[in-house]
């Protein structure tokens, strides 16, 4: 546009100086051209559209950390999205208790005996202050039904804690009992072992205990192939109930001094517990307008395969494959592409696995969103095209990492975004389309009477008019532009397509094309009226064809009569504002004179009127063809 503009307005001076007008006004005519050509409103228009973009999504409980975000949202084709606390609530109930010898459901009434143990086993598995839901659930349960027992120890001394890490999922604590501590140990028929304490003589050794997914606890009790077997199965019925299934076990006995890993230790499986976290009650329709427009929800968890798939399908998730972390880990790229093609589960996942995802969905050509918490998922938030922190549970460094925060951790907050993200993209295709529609015929206007010898019809006063009224308004008559009809109900943009499309463009320019030929018509009717006169009626004629041409322009693909359905103040207002002050122009003596315009006749503007508005209108009504 610089190099087109800059040897125009030169074209533009010379000839217009040597057909014998001043010098003067043909560098006026030459810096009329170049205003008249540049299209100052592009930064304008995408700053202010993504600023106030980032401000509507607010709304939405979702704050934008990069703005260009904004833009890409509507563009997203695949979202990878944790489930515990984003499509479920992340408040975790202790639902099955299941020990070798009993599978008691948590009720209303009194633990057995049986399954104490378990419950202890699974507290001093935990901080004594803890964050993780999952281990909430364990000191409200026990506080609610084991308060006073020999089983809560308040004032033990927690020494160690083996975190959970990607080759062992489990998380192991050390205590010191303050009062001394005596264990039995008796062998169930499937090879598991129970273990209970009591007080007794002062012991200064350690209690361990340990939780986390069941294969890795089976692994760190040692359990033979037919009670592995046993236990696998109990896992998997508890699993297929939509519940995260956590195996439980504890040292026999007490340990003289901290092992430096948990694979040291000599434990017993004390039993399984099924958690359950009820499913957040608009997650269902969330995930069924993302498939109407075209947006796949991979649901990635570290929970057991059929947990994920029972909460897949409670989800509206269900029609496609359940992937597991150790099947990733033993794919190449091209596998691992291929396999994510039909995937809608990713099970037993843990952060490293989200990044390679990433990079295998990007690869492939998808736009990705990724969501994340922990400090292990900024490489993942990172890499994807949007990355979406937590901000109730997610960590500072995941925050960074992300261009969008949730502030309540909702997967329907992402739904939102989404759609509010496509509306801007839409808009911004609005107003650039018209942008370029109203600087052809200004730019026109100002270049074809020059060359023709007709004398300069345009100065830069009435350009910067035409800018000041028309383009400002008409800015914030596309951001305020509501989302159009089936805005979720159609596929999301390609990465490589672009705000500018050509034929979109083209369709812009044929509006603009099609005023400044109105303008032109009108001039040619009135050549022989006083350069005054026809200068009014090319102003007359811009007016009003812009006017048209932002009628004309809100709907990318649907006639203007369409549009008429969505409320838009600004177009009110805008509808009102620009011709009452385009009649003190015309009809105010003084502000008339210093615009160098004439006295028109009512026929004569009812002419340009017509000219202006009339056969836009009519060429709109081509966007039906370019429907089909």
């Amino acid at each position: 546009m610089a190099v087109f503009g800059l040897a125009a307005s030169a074209v533009v001076v010379i000839a217009t100086g040597l057909t014998g007008t001043d010098w003067l006004h043909a560098i006026l005519a030459g810096i009329t051209l170049a205003m008249s050509l540049l299209p100052e409103e592009l930064p304008v228009v995408l700053t202010v559209f993504l600023a106030l973009g980032a401000w509507r999504i607010a709304k939405s409980r979702v704050l934008t950390r990069r703005v260009t975000s904004v833009e890409t949202l509507g563009a997203v084709h695949v979202l990878c999205t944790d489930k515990t606390g984003t499509l479920t609530e992340n408040r975790m109930t202790i639902q099955v208790l299941r020990t070798a010898e009993l599978e008691h459901v948590v009720g209303e009434g009194e633990l057995p005996e049986e399954v104490h143990a378990l419950v202890e086993a699974g507290i001093l598995a935990s901080p004594r202050d803890p964050f993780d839901p999952m281990e909430k659930a364990f000191h409200a349960l026990g506080q609610k039904r084991l308060g006073g027992t020999e089983h809560l120890h308040p004032s033990w001394e927690a020494v160690r804690e083996y975190p959970l890490t990607a080759e062992l999922l489990a998380v192991t604590y050390a205590w010191r009992p303050s009062e001394g501590v005596g264990g039995t140990t008796a062998a169930d028929a499937d090879g598991a072992t129970g273990s209970s304490t009591a007080d007794g003589a002062a012991d200064a050794g350690l209690v361990v205990a340990t939780k986390g997914a069941p294969e890795a606890i089976f692994d760190l009790c040692h359990l033979d192939d037919d009670a592995a077997k046993v236990w696998r199965e109990r896992v998997d019925a508890m699993a297929a109930r939509g519940l995260r299934v956590l195996g439980v076990a504890r040292s026999r006995g007490t340990l003289v001094k901290e092992p430096s890993h948990p694979h040291e230790l000599d434990l017993d499986l004390v039993g399984l517990v099924g958690l359950a976290d009820p499913l957040r009650g608009d997650v269902a329709e969330a995930i069924a307008t993302c498939r109407t427009a075209g947006i796949r929800v991979l649901m990635i968890t570290g929970d057991h395969a059929l947990t994920a798939r029972a909460i897949a399908t409670e989800a509206g998730l269900a029609d496609g494959e359940v992937t597991t972390g150790p099947e990733i880990e033993a794919m190449d790229d091209e596998a691992l592409a291929k396999r994510l093609a039909t995937a809608t589960v990713i099970a037993r996942a843990v952060p490293a696995h989200k990044l390679r995802i990433v990079r295998a969905l990007r690869a492939s050509g998808a736009i990705v969103g990724m969501t994340g918490d922990g400090v292990n998922d900024a490489p993942a938030l990172k890499a994807a095209d949007i990355g979406i922190a937590m901000g109730k549970r997610g960590t500072d460094v995941a925050r960074e990492a992300a261009a969008l925060v949730l502030v309540e951790d909702d997967f329907g907050s992402i739904v939102d975004a989404v759609r509010i993200g496509r509306r801007i993209y839409d808009n911004l295709r609005k107003a650039v389309g018209y942008i370029v529609a109203v600087h052809i015929p200004i730019a026109g206007v100002a270049l074809v009477p020059a060359l023709l010898g007709w004398g300069p019809l345009l100065f830069p006063a009435h350009v910067v008019f035409l800018e000041l009224i028309i383009d400002p308004t008409c800015s914030v008559v596309f951001e305020m532009e509501p989302a159009e009809e089936g805005v979720m109900k159609r596929p999301p943009r390609g990465r490589d397509e672009h705000l500018f499309e050509w034929r979109r463009i083209l369709f812009s320019a044929a509006h603009g094309i099609t005023v400044l030929l109105g303008a032109l018509a009108m001039l040619w009717w009135q050549a022989d009226a006083s350069l005054e006169l026809r200068r009014t009626l090319a102003f007359v004629v811009l007016v009003a064809g812009n006017l048209t041409i932002v009628v004309a322009s809100r709907s990318t693909d649907r006639p203007f009569w369409t549009s008429f359905r969505r409320r838009n103040r600004a177009l009110w207002a805008m509808a009102v504002g620009v011709p009452a002050v385009l009649a003190v122009v015309l009809f105010v003596g003084p502000v008339r004179d210093l615009f160098a315009f004439d006295v028109a006749t009512w026929p004569q503007l009812g002419a340009a009127l017509l000219v202006a508005v009339v056969p836009v209108l009519l060429l709109d009504v081509g966007k039906l063809a370019l429907r089909r």
